[in-house]
């Protein structure tokens, strides 16, 4: 029996969990550096279909169905007129039992750690990361050792463990954005049947809903620079004149939204630079750990799942090798999806938008170019 070690209890550590778990070959072990598992309540997440696949495997499509929600459209607004450019039919993309689902993200980690109580480890940050002939061990703050076959890492893209393994020599970098999150409760004035993405010069907005009660999840993107020193205060993030003076700078259309937000909570938000493999092959990185993009395209949680499902795989059929090729294809796929509909939706001289608008009421309804830009990544 091979003993797996998990490092990180998000979406991408526990999704693999479940898979191992089943596998009688395998034992598996969850460490969390937390005193809990983040089960914050004011959080949405999107899953397009390439996850909800891998999900369905492990009982997601009868998971109950007052906790999730899908979406048939995506609705694209201008911040500054209200008016709506077009939208995108994602179900299009949809098949029997496998829908573009949104949910709270608490209410997926609920699901994923539902029968992963008794393998989870809490207070446990790593300290030090030993490989040793065929083994690696684990040392943690509070002493305790423990030995494994694989160690998979999936503890977020401020990774301590991979810091650990490269010396820190690999680092993520601050995007020039922050982020804008909070929760909408149920309201007539907003469309809670459907994604509606509002652009705007330096932000844009997505309000969507996380469940058939109308509630609904509220995050923006704005560019803004901060300095060093700031990047590294987080106590700033909660301060009150801070997030004032943000909120102060935000376009007076936008205002209207945030009145209503509940929970609101403003991060910086930062991204990968470059790939980073162990030269210990037996030592493998998932979720955001292994790369975090700029989030403009909705798929940070469905990339977290479907790497870790292609992990499982290859570790089952001893193919590891192949698997770091495949997700670092695929993940710079995603990332210069990302990178471009950032820039699109944040374009600023009326004649680019102009033309920006122009372009995307055509390419919505444009079967080819959909199934490339979209079709790509939504199948796997």
């Amino acid at each position: 029996m091979k003993k797996i070690g998990i490092i990180g209890a998000g979406i991408s550590g526990l999704f693999i969990a479940n898979f191992f778990k089943r596998d009688s070959n395998y034992q598996i072990n969850i460490f969390e550096k937390n005193q809990s598992i983040n089960l914050e309540e004011g959080y949405g997440i999107q899953l397009s279909v390439n996850s909800v696949k891998f999900l369905n495997k492990i009982g997601f499509d009868k998971f109950e169905n007052d906790k999730k929600f899908t979406p048939d459209k995506i609705n694209f607004y201008s911040i500054k007129s209200s008016n709506k450019i077009c939208d995108l039919n994602i179900s299009d993309f949809n098949s029997e039992g496998c829908k573009y689902t949104t949910l709270k993200r608490s209410d997926l980690v609920n699901f994923l750690k539902r029968d992963l109580e008794n393998f989870i480890k809490v207070n446990h940050s790593i300290l030090k990361i030993d490989q040793e002939n065929q083994k690696i061990k684990l040392t943690f703050e509070n002493n305790e050792i423990f030995e494994c076959d694989y160690l998979i890492i999936s503890d977020g893209v401020f990774s301590k463990s991979k810091n650990l393994i490269s010396n820190n020599q690999i680092q993520p970098r601050y995007s020039n954005t922050l982020a804008i999150r909070g929760m909408i409760p149920n309201s007539s004035k907003i469309d809670h049947k459907n994604i509606s993405l509002f652009l705007g010069p330096d932000v844009h907005h997505v309000i969507y809903p996380v469940s058939p009660n109308g509630d609904l999840n509220f995050i923006a993107i704005i560019k803004y620079n901060l300095s060093l020193n700031e990047q590294k205060n987080y106590s700033l993030f909660s301060d009150e004149n801070f997030i004032k003076r943000i909120l102060d700078n935000l376009p007076l259309e936008m205002k209207k939204f945030l009145d209503g937000v509940k929970e609101l909570k403003i991060f910086p938000v930062f991204i990968s630079k470059n790939f980073f493999k162990s030269k210990n092959n037996n030592i493998h990185f998932i979720g955001d750990a292994f790369f975090a993009f700029p989030p403009s395209f909705a798929q940070g949680a469905s990339q977290s799942i479907e790497g870790a499902y292609e992990l499982f795989k290859s570790i089952e059929n001893n193919t590891e090798d192949d698997f770091f090729k495949k997700r670092v294809s695929k993940t710079k796929m995603v990332n210069n999806r990302s990178k471009l509909n950032q820039f699109a939706f944040h374009l600023s001289h009326p004649l680019t938008i102009f033309l920006r608008n122009l372009f995307l009421k055509k390419i919505v309804k444009n079967k080819k170019f959909l199934e490339v830009y979209l079709g790509k990544i939504y199948n796997n």
